[in-house]
């Protein structure tokens, strides 16, 4: 560079030299910490560390970003598009400008968009950079800050307080309370995905290709494993990460590891301890057990076994619908030995993050070299909050409580969509977003909304123009907090009304979280403005009677649906 400005000073006048040194400054600062100079913005993923080049002061163009207006949505009227369909705010401009987007997508590519939703464990909203974490937190995501940065940051995405029953939301587009599965499912327990209707089983009528990779945890019995429930194929394990290893580390478990016959009488339970690979219309085959220094290795050829996917389907005349779900960093954590100890905090949790992004980003450099990352919606997001109890090998949230809780720290997760060329780069929005809603975006993307269910209630709804609109506003008005089969709250706007939650008493127990506490039932209610109170520490409920009978009505209006539409559960009131 400055053998470049060098030249530039001798052929060309001040104001010339100034234009072309700000050009050049401008270049190199793209690259940011950890990223070539070279390299060209939001291409391709970090992948190699170098030293930043330090260049003279050149004139910087402060441009002034103009507030967007802000929809109020608890003011909005909702239309229901069809009597078993979660009512919608209607956007029919960004509507239009979406679907002028996607007919031209189609015309140049051939085929419908493919999607690829990662679901990292456990991960806390505060973990990425982009919502404050990462190098702060002793773990830097540069891959996911990359994908916020020139995507889309939702900053309220919400998911269920734990994992089962959010992964059996995301693929049926249904509550807990619909679907059957309120909790984890436990050794060799059957999943409720029986005789759901999945994401992956429409979309392959559709004419998608369906494949999931990594944690699955939603029943072992056959009728709830991946490939019978709508996927071609599926390669990772069945159940969750510490159900493999805990039993197996003397630290944890020095009572069974030391114990012979404890040891066999764990081994003798009715679970698969496998790693495991399926076809569609197979069966189940073991690829390894599970031991820890096979836990360490998970992730890494799964990310391999995605990536080879990707360049697969390069060439391929039809879409695919990538299902990625990670091991970490759900406990224990034993990171790969690549990234042992390499994350600034050295804490295993720490480290596996860091060995998160790094896999996110290998997943989007193959898309970028295949020439699909065009086509491509990639949606990065985590199954519920950070598991508080098992600190500090646990994700970070800066909200009250965590997994297992419908307290903010339990349910709000990172939300973070990128599609190159489509999302309008720096959008950040606090747009309601719930992750049952990826089912009818993904399905609305496919073309293929006339495979909707008829015959059972949908909770999700297509939010695809709030996440491809230039200036997307969310189509949901609520979000509804279930606590198993209690419900528990529903947020509208900023303000979010409790009837029922879990308690996080720090006098019950030493290190207290979402699964340490006791439902409860509120006399009168609690009620919290998140946007000044996002760790619900000051309910508003009595200065804010003027929002009760809103909240009264969306809850009578939420419960009315599971009459014509029973729940698979009894409701507790």
């Amino acid at each position: 560079m400055k053998d470049e400005l060098a030249q530039v000073r001798k052929t060309s006048s001040r104001r010339d030299f100034l234009k072309v040194a700000g050009s050049l400054a401008a270049g190199a600062a793209i690259g940011g910490a950890g990223v070539a100079a070279t390299q060209p913005a939001g291409r391709p993923m970090v992948t190699e560390t170098v030293t930043t080049t330090v260049v003279e002061p050149a004139i910087a163009v402060f441009r002034q970003v103009v507030q967007p207006a802000w929809e109020d949505a608890l003011t909005k009227e909702t239309v229901r598009i069809a009597e078993n369909m979660e009512p919608v705010i209607s956007h029919p401009e960004q509507d239009a400008e979406v679907q002028k987007k996607l007919a031209a997508l189609e015309k140049k590519f051939g085929k419908k968009p493919n999607i690829l939703i990662f679901v990292m464990d456990d991960v806390g909203w505060g973990d990425p950079g982009v919502y404050g974490g990462g190098a702060m937190a002793g773990a830097p995501t540069p891959n996911m800050d990359q994908l916020g940065h020139e995507g889309l940051v939702l900053t309220s995405t919400y998911s269920q307080p734990t994992c089962s029953p959010t992964r059996a939301t995301i693929l049926t587009g249904r509550l807990p309370m619909r679907h059957g599965i309120l909790r984890p499912t436990l050794h060799d327990e059957p999943g409720g995905l029986h005789g759901e209707i999945t994401v992956a089983e429409i979309l392959s009528k559709a004419g998608y290709v369906t494949r999931a990779v990594g944690k699955w945890h939603m029943g072992e019995n056959k009728e709830s494993q991946p490939h019978n429930v709508g996927f071609d194929d599926f390669y990772g394990f069945l159940s969750v990460s510490d159900v493999y290893t805990e039993w197996r580390d003397p630290y944890w478990y020095p009572d069974v590891v030391y114990s012979q016959g404890r040891t066999e009488m764990v081994k003798g339970f009715a679970f698969d301890k496998h790693w495991v690979h399926a076809k569609k219309g197979g069966e189940i085959e073991d690829i390894a057990e599970v031991t820890i220094p096979v836990c360490s290795e998970l992730d890494d050829k799964w990310a391999e076994y995605s990536v080879n996917f990707i360049k697969n389907m390069a060439e391929s005349n039809k879409p695919f619908f990538l299902y990625h779900c990670t091991r970490g960093g759900h406990f224990d954590n034993y990171p790969n030995q690549k990234f042992k100890g390499k994350s600034p905090s050295k804490y295993p949790y720490k480290d596996t993050m860091i060995e998160l992004d790094d896999i996110l980003g290998r997943l989007v450099k193959a898309l970028e070299e295949t020439g699909q990352i065009e086509n491509t919606l990639i949606f990065v997001t985590s199954d519920n909050g950070p598991q508080i109890e098992i600190w500090p090998d646990s994700g970070y949230t800066p909200f009250r409580s965590g997994k297992c809780a419908t307290w903010e720290g339990g349910v709000r997760v990172p939300g973070i969509v990128y599609w190159r060329g489509v999302i309008k780069p720096g959008r950040v929005s606090d747009g309601l977003f719930d992750l049952a809603d990826l089912f009818n975006t993904s399905i609305a993307l496919a073309g293929a909304e006339d495979l909707l269910p008829k015959d059972r209630y949908i909770d999700g709804i297509d939010q695809a123009s709030f996440l491809l609109a230039d200036a997307g506003e969310s189509s949901r008005k609520f979000v509804y907090y279930w606590l198993m089969n209690t419900f528990s709250a529903i947020r509208g706007g900023e303000y979010k009304h409790y009837f029922a939650a879990t308690t996080d008493d720090d006098g019950d127990a030493v290190n207290p979280g979402g699964a340490s506490g006791v439902t409860v039932q509120y006399s009168y209610g609690k009620c919290f403005n998140l946007f000044l109170d996002p760790k619900e520490t000051h309910s508003y409920f009595i200065r804010r009677l003027v929002y009760t009978d809103i909240f009264l009505k969306a809850r009578a209006d939420h419960l009315a649906t599971f009459q014509k539409y029973p729940p698979k559960q009894p409701i507790v009131q």
